[in-house]
């Protein structure tokens, strides 16, 4: 215990703040199928009784082995058409539309719940303003990203899955038309033009960026916005109009076109139902007809692969303790003295000398609150001055 303190200056202590950064590439064959039992079950895809969501590990989820990686589900607007008696977990998606809009909207004065906007303009809008309404997401597919991946935050412009887009949902046809048929829905300018007026905090609009050379999206259909992409959150909302054909009244109801593949028809828009069905039912179909799940099993099956870099932020605070020429040339260990004489002194006129092996760092009440250990012994001299640097990180 020591029994001489120096108090340190304001220009002793410095906070710094450093980001970390890991790249997060997930394939599409880990999502879809890399691990199946012998009647094509996914090992590693788990689902529940009740439907509302699946979720996506890396390794058979059963195994100790196995770390979550995301969870997708789907929900829509009670104002959404989708919305009706007949459909299937009615209540339970709109729901979720509800409490994730609620989570990453908020709220306006009224208490209303802002819906989803490809536009980042979060409000409600008068009935008469067509635009506004064409803007709003009312059906649309969430990811959420295990905080194991996300860590603190997704990094800024990093984010992009890559979409295939077959007609069919089956599996082969989306790996054997790759080139064809594949667009990248990207976080274009998160680096320097994100936005900030979520309750959930920093979010971007994310955008169809690219397809194959002769691919399903027209040419003027590229940077159209398609969905949004919550940094801390680590939530990806993907509006289920990405799965439809484009809209005659060329609003971003459906933003895929059909006229761009040559043979190919779609009169109904994308399969969207997963490979071990029936494969006979769009977007919509599967929305209204089918368990949440379902959905979700549509979107994993047409995820070529996933990227984005994480984001940790290790806060410091720096301490430099110096030790002046005329400082802690003593110790205050018993052992130092024999005889009421230092040890470390030959003759009465030599220079007291010690050795630096620890610094404690002590609260206003002399409590102890850390200790740094030094590499090796620090021999101190009248002659000699140190500063030593202490970092804790937080």
């Amino acid at each position: 215990m020591a029994t001489s303190f120096k108090t340190l200056l304001g220009s002793d202590i410095q906070n710094n703040a450093t980001k970390l950064h890991e790249a997060i590439p997930i394939t599409g064959t880990i999502i879809s199928g890399t691990y199946n039992d012998s009647t094509a079950n996914n090992l590693n895809i788990k689902n529940y009784p009740h439907g509302m969501f699946e979720s996506v590990y890396d390794y058979p989820y059963l195994s100790s082995s196995a770390n979550h990686i995301f969870d997708i589900t789907a929900g829509f607007s009670g104002t959404s058409v989708l919305s009706g008696t007949a459909t299937t977990q009615n209540a339970q998606k709109i729901q979720i539309y509800q409490q994730m809009a609620q989570v990453l909207c908020g709220h306006n004065a009224n208490g209303e719940i802002l819906p989803f906007d490809v536009s980042g303009n979060f409000s409600i809008p008068p009935q008469d303003s067509a635009k506004d309404a064409a803007s709003k997401m009312d059906a649309v597919l969430f990811m959420n990203f295990a905080r194991l991946l996300n860590k603190d935050e997704m990094q800024k412009g990093t984010f992009y899955i890559n979409l295939g887009v077959s007609p069919s949902a089956s599996v082969a046809a989306i790996a054997g038309k790759s080139a064809r048929e594949q667009i990248v829905v990207k976080d274009v300018s998160g680096s320097d033009n994100y936005k900030v007026n979520s309750p959930a905090g920093e979010y971007n609009i994310l955008y169809v960026t690219s397809s194959g050379p002769s691919g399903c999206v027209a040419p003027h259909l590229i940077n159209q916005p398609c969905g949004l992409i919550f940094y801390q959150a680590g939530i990806a909302v993907l509006t289920s109009s990405l799965f439809k054909v484009s809209n005659p009244a060329g609003d971003n109801r459906g933003l895929l076109d059909p006229a761009v593949t040559g043979t190919v028809s779609w009169p109904n828009g994308l399969i969207f139902e997963a490979p071990n069905s029936a494969r006979n039912k769009n977007i919509d179909q599967v929305m209204t007809g089918s368990y949440i799940s379902s959905s979700a099993d549509g979107l994993r099956n047409r995820i070529q692969d996933i990227y984005f870099a994480n984001t940790t932020e290790l806060n410091s605070t720096i301490y430099f303790c110096r030790a002046n020429s005329n400082e802690f040339n003593f110790s205050s260990n018993p052992t130092y003295l024999t005889a009421s004489k230092m040890r470390v002194k030959e003759v009465q006129a030599d220079n007291p000398v010690s050795y630096i092996t620890t610094i404690g760092l002590y609260g206003a009440s002399n409590e102890m609150l850390a200790v740094a250990k030094v590499s090796e012994p620090l021999k101190k001299t009248p002659a000699n001055e140190f500063t030593l640097r202490v970092r804790l990180d937080y």
